[in-house]
């Protein structure tokens, strides 16, 4: 009997198409830095308890919390992921980054996107915000919920 193999790169691709991320510095609790964002943004980020991320590393489990929102009347998605729980990461290639914004969209432009990463930046608390180009991160199935 043949042995069936998960394609893992389908997956990553499907996951990641028309999608752009930012890595974001600010030693805000998550809860508090998705209440900012959504203050001063104007945008409804919300815990999704289904997306929670574990992961299994050294005889532990490991959760990452997942914050949604979905631009009404456009089918872009957002989702703010907590970089860190316990001391391990969710993508340790950017240990230096506590949030990751995943932007899905197939009509994002780079004007939109640029102004995404200015109003973050104006945040209390937000010490840094910078795009992380798909090469550079090596853990991309970490993200898949």
């Amino acid at each position: 009997m043949a042995k069936l193999v998960l394609n893992i790169d389908g997956i990553e691709d499907d996951f990641f198409t028309g999608a752009r991320m930012l890595g974001i510095m600010s030693q805000t609790k998550n809860f508090r830095f998705c209440w900012l964002v959504n203050t001063h943004l104007h945008v409804d980020f919300r815990l999704n308890a289904d997306a929670e991320i574990q992961l299994n590393k050294k005889g532990r489990s490991y959760f990452f919390e997942v914050y949604q929102f979905c631009e009404p009347g456009c089918e872009t998605e957002h989702y703010i992921y907590h970089n860190q729980f316990e001391g391990e990461h969710l993508l340790p290639e950017f240990k230096h980054f506590d949030f990751l914004w995943l932007a899905k969209s197939a009509n994002l432009n780079d004007e939109d996107f640029l102004l995404l990463q200015q109003n973050l930046k104006k945040i209390n608390g937000v010490q840094l915000v910078t795009e992380l180009t798909p090469e550079k991160i090596k853990n991309k199935t970490n993200l898949i919920f």
